[in-house]
Parts: structure tokens; C-alpha cells; sequence
């Protein structure tokens, strides 16, 4: 089974290990990573703050300057430890057993804005681009998606697949085989932002009993949800959760 997960535009600082565009999932998508990383590059030399805050999503010019930095020498940690958002904090990968953190680094697949589909464990640079905003000319979901949607679908020909991401994230893949996806309801109601911390929470759970299949998934207690429906349209099916707290 693998999992799929959206990343955080939130990110923590720092690294320890040189950044090896050559480590990423998927060698075969390495130019293309390369041409969006050099036009990256590129704005932020310009130095164009107009262009910058809108590509960053910030406002004070030294936010904007604390990220006008050639990322491709910054130093690098785990994907899975460098978003720090919502979801990532109710994951809290850092307090995970061994065994749990090696669960995720192997199942788990994130979504960079950046980097496009990467695993848990590839060692990226801190970096700043707001969800949904081009990189110079690049609309970079329509070109991950051109790039890199074959290359999926062939790594996750023999897997069962859970997606845990934001509804965005199908711009860079969907799925053409089976897959689960989540919904969470409070109160009768669809939850949104509060969706992020239970995919959280939820991923935690995966990783503790180490789940390896849907079938086993859907038998996971997890403390303050119940299963209300199961819905299956076409390839995809819905697993609704009531919130019980």
C-alpha cells in the first residue's frame, strides 16, 4: 500500500545532508525538476519583489528576502520532517518508534510544489512557493502532471492506494486505478481545515500498526472516528468518518 499526501507551505529551517537532485524519486524526472528549478532560480535573482511576493505568498519584503536564497546549495532533511503543517503536526513524525518512521519513509508519497511526487525520505532544501502559483512561465501542476502522471501510475501498478491529500493535489495526479480516499463530518457537516490534522492523526495510527492494506485499514480503531459510510463511485472510493469528539 502507499500513501499519498499534500505538502505544507509551512516549512521547518535547516538540514544536514548536501541537496542531490540525482537521490529523488523517479530519475527519469530529474531535467524536468532541473528546468523548474533553474527558472526558480532565475526570479529569485532577478529580484523582481513584486514577482517574488506573489510567488511566495508574502507580503513584508523581509519575509521575502529571508527566502531569496540559491536553495539548490541549501542543506537538506527528509521531506517528511521539512512540511510542518497542520497534518505534520498531528503526525509528529519526530516522536514515532523506528520501525514507524521507516513505515512512512517507505509508504508514504508527498506532492512538493516544488519537486513534484517525492517519498517521505528524499532530502529536500527548505524552500517557498505558494500552492497554485507559476514559477515564471511554468504552471507547475500542469507540468508535473505532463511529466510525471505515467511515472506514477507505473509505481503504483502493484500497490493499493490511500490518498490523503487535498482535493489541488489531483492536479498533479490522479489515480487511474482503485484508490481510497477520506472525508471527515462534525456535526453533520463536511470538515475542512480540521480535515488536515485527522489525516494527521490518521496517518500516526497507519504507521503504528503498520498497515500494508485497505482491507486492514478499514479495520483500524482510530480514537475519536467512526466509519458512516463507505462510498464507491468509478475508481475511487470514499470513506466518510464521523467525529465524535
Amino acid at each position: 500500500m502507499k500513501i499519498l499526501l499534500a505538502p505544507s507551505e509551512t516549512k521547518r529551517k535547516g538540514g544536514e545532508f548536501p541537496f542531490d537532485p540525482n537521490a529523488l524519486l523517479f530519475e527519469a524526472l530529474r531535467p524536468y525538476r532541473m528546468t523548474l528549478l533553474h527558472t526558480y532560480t532565475n526570479v529569485l535573482q532577478k529580484g523582481d519583489m513584486a514577482a517574488l511576493s506573489k510567488m511566495f505568498g508574502l507580503k513584508k519584503e523581509a519575509d521575502i528576502l529571508s527566502h531569496k536564497k540559491d536553495i539548490i546549495h541549501e542543506l537538506c532533511m527528509k521531506a517528511i520532517e521539512r512540511y510542518t503543517g497542520v497534518a505534520f503536526d498531528y503526525l509528529g513524525y519526530e516522536t514515532l518508534q523506528h520501525n514507524e518512521q521507516t513505515y512512512i519513509d517507505e509508504h508514504v508519497i508527498l506532492f512538493s510544489n516544488l519537486f513534484g511526487p517525492i517519498i517521505a525520505s528524499d532530502l529536500i532544501p527548505e524552500y517557498k512557493l505558494k500552492q497554485g502559483e507559476p514559477v515564471g512561465e511554468i504552471k507547475v501542476e500542469k507540468f508535473y502532471h505532463e511529466h510525471s502522471a505515467s511515472l506514477m501510475d507505473e509505481y503504483l501498478s502493484g500497490e493499493e492506494i490511500l490518498d490523503l491529500r487535498a482535493g489541488f493535489y489531483d492536479k498533479f495526479y490522479k489515480p487511474t486505478k482503485a484508490y481510497t480516499t477520506l472525508k471527515f463530518i462534525k456535526d453533520g457537516k463536511v470538515v475542512s481545515h480540521w480535515a488536515k490534522a485527522y489525516r494527521g492523526i490518521v496517518l500516526k495510527e497507519i504507521a503504528k500498526a503498520r498497515v500494508e492494506s485497505i482491507k486492514d485499514f478499514m479495520k483500524l480503531p482510530i480514537e475519536g472516528l467512526s466509519i458512516k459510510e463507505i462510498q464507491t463511485k468509478k475508481n475511487k472510493t470514499e470513506i466518510i468518518y464521523n467525529i465524535e469528539k
